[in-house]
């Protein structure tokens, strides 16, 4: 009797053994899998419901005090990173002709393989589900000129990996575009406006680049003002246009000009007009009591032209970035990156009195580093080579402004909090 009772009870355990594991093994087995998506949540298709509400649970246990740690992540240097591109020419619908360095066949194709190390911590590679989730039901709009447009294609290259927008625009015009991914209630935008303060193309047939703008330098551009009230985040950049020859205005009245060469006109200096921009356009922006977003202010990305400027037959055929000790801020890219980091932190803090945050995506330097991402004379059919100019100011897509958005999420992801100013020094 007591035999058949242990056979029993040996039968009963090998069954209670059977049934735990038949419990057990999914459950490891499922948490493997969501381990695994988690690691590959980059650029994939377009997350399962179950990839969504992981990923929201995600964004709502993101601590942004564990994840900055006082770390200056625009102090660092290039890697390679074998694993770019993220998008292609194909995969992508919004990459411009002049910017598209794949389709006219530009030979090289390391300048795309590099990523952004900070010196003491690191940054990770955009992630485009986790950006949509952190930005559902919001919108960003980039204001400035043609490289901010620049920034946003290569943001909705990013994000076309997950979804493609629907284009939502009023207009046809490439500076007013307006993109909308309809599954996470997302719009981008462009709201063109190259000098941000009201200016007026005194002659709107004289050649490109030498026609006089007149600005109004204590007027704000009316067009972006009356529409920042529609978005969460607006991202404010300017630079490259005040090299043309400039008018300037102040309560309508004529001051004087830059690069005029006109006998017994006062000639102000390059950073008297972009000053006094930014301060118009920071002032618009804390005086306008029914905006309630983010700020972001993106610093001048410099040009990279070689052996004469634009005009001149310069050129931009480095093949690599550069590293920390081969090239070094100075100049007018010197002066006017401490022009901005000068209006923007006195912004800053005006911003904390109102209670409006203002953010810094600090892009000199490091792309000072990257002579080599410009799309030269890979932006158009060879035959134009000798007619048009090589482009050393825009950015081939895909490209070294890819990075630009590694920097935007992780500031998103710690919003709410200070970004700490680097020094100006002297």
């Amino acid at each position: 009797m007591e035999q058949q009772h242990s056979n029993k009870t040996q039968q009963k355990s090998r069954i209670n053994t059977k049934i735990a594991l038949q419990i057990t093994l999914p459950l490891i087995l499922f948490a493997t899998i969501s381990i695994q998506l988690s690691k590959n949540l980059c650029f994939k298709k377009a997350p399962t419901p179950t990839m969504n509400l992981y990923l929201e649970q995600q964004v709502k246990t993101i601590n942004p005090r564990a994840i900055i740690k006082r770390c200056d992540l625009f102090s660092g240097q290039w890697i390679p990173n074998p694993d770019a591109p993220y998008y292609t020419n194909n995969s992508c619908g919004v990459i411009q002709e002049h910017q598209n360095c794949m389709k006219f066949e530009r030979p090289d194709i390391g300048f795309m393989k590099w990523r952004w190390k900070p010196n003491d911590c690191d940054l990770p590679i955009f992630n485009a589900n986790l950006f949509l989730e952190i930005v559902r039901n919001k919108s960003l709009a980039f204001l400035g000129d043609s490289v901010a447009r620049n920034h946003m294609q290569s943001l909705i290259c990013l994000l076309s990996q997950v979804e493609s927008p629907t284009d939502v625009s009023n207009s046809k015009d490439d500076n007013f575009k307006r993109w909308h991914f309809e599954t996470y209630n997302f719009t981008l935008a462009i709201l063109w406006s190259p000098y941000l303060v009201k200016a007026q193309d005194n002659d709107p047939n004289g050649k490109t680049g030498k026609s006089f703008y007149g600005l109004y330098l204590d007027e704000p551009d009316e067009v972006w003002k009356a529409q920042i009230d529609e978005f969460n985040y607006i991202i404010i950049s300017a630079g490259h246009w005040f090299f043309r020859p400039i008018i300037y205005y102040e309560n309508r009245h004529f001051m004087g000009c830059r690069y005029c060469e006109i006998d017994n006109l006062t000639e102000y200096s390059l950073t008297f007009g972009y000053r006094n921009a930014f301060r118009t356009a920071f002032r618009a922006i804390l005086e306008k009591e029914s905006f309630k977003g983010t700020v972001y202010m993106r610093t001048f990305a410099p040009a990279h032209f070689e052996g004469g400027d634009w005009e001149h037959g310069g050129d931009c055929t480095r093949k690599r970035p550069y590293n920390t000790t081969e090239v070094t801020l100075e100049g007018e890219n010197l002066d006017l990156y401490k022009t901005q980091m000068e209006e923007f932190k006195e912004a800053q803090k005006l911003g904390a009195k109102r209670g409006l945050r203002f953010r810094l995506l600090d892009m000199t330097q490091l792309m000072l580093m990257r002579p080599d991402g410009h799309p030269s004379k890979y932006g158009r059919p060879a035959k134009y080579n000798d007619i048009w100019p090589s482009d050393c100011v825009h950015w081939c897509l895909p490209g070294p402004i890819d990075s630009w958005n590694d920097f935007l999420l992780e500031m998103i992801k710690t919003e709410g909090f200070d970004t700490e100013i680097p020094s100006l020094g002297k």
